[in-house]
């Protein structure tokens, strides 16, 4: 919690005015759009005060395997509630011909998790690649 002199120094009081050129404006209203600064008065403000600008950028490139992702992510989601469900029925089961029933759907289910699985770390690996290259 701040205490009321550093509330005060920190006060805006003074104003700056300054004209630019449309190039000039055009380059801080970018800078302003993929920046956490929500006002151009605030990019200015850190620019001046040389204060660091956090800019975010969007890979478009990586649309395509992150909707691969959250599809994985569902399948394996509806695939673990089917295992939960056959699971249920193997345990409330009476006699041993419904159990194997149970069991054999359950290993199948099983298996399309196991290739989920691998699709998973297969794009996982992909985005390592990419993103190590970057560093």
């Amino acid at each position: 919690m701040r205490n009321k002199k550093q509330q005060k120094e920190e006060r805006l009081t003074h104003l700056v005015r300054t004209r630019v050129t449309e190039t000039t404006h055009q380059r801080l209203m970018e800078l302003k759009q993929n920046s956490n600064c929500s006002t151009l008065g605030e990019v200015a403000r850190k620019i001046l005060s040389r204060e660091k600008i956090a800019c975010f950028y969007i890979d478009v490139t990586m649309n395509a395997p992150m909707e691969e992702l959250a599809t994985i992510r569902k399948e394996l989601k509806a695939i673990g509630i089917n295992i939960n469900q056959q699971t249920r029925y193997f345990h409330t089961s009476k006699n041993d011909t419904q159990r194997s029933f149970y069991f054999m759907k359950t290993a199948a289910l099983y298996n399309d998790v196991d290739l989920r699985v691998n699709r998973l770390l297969d794009l996982v690996g992909k985005m390592s690649m990419k993103w190590l290259q970057g560093s």
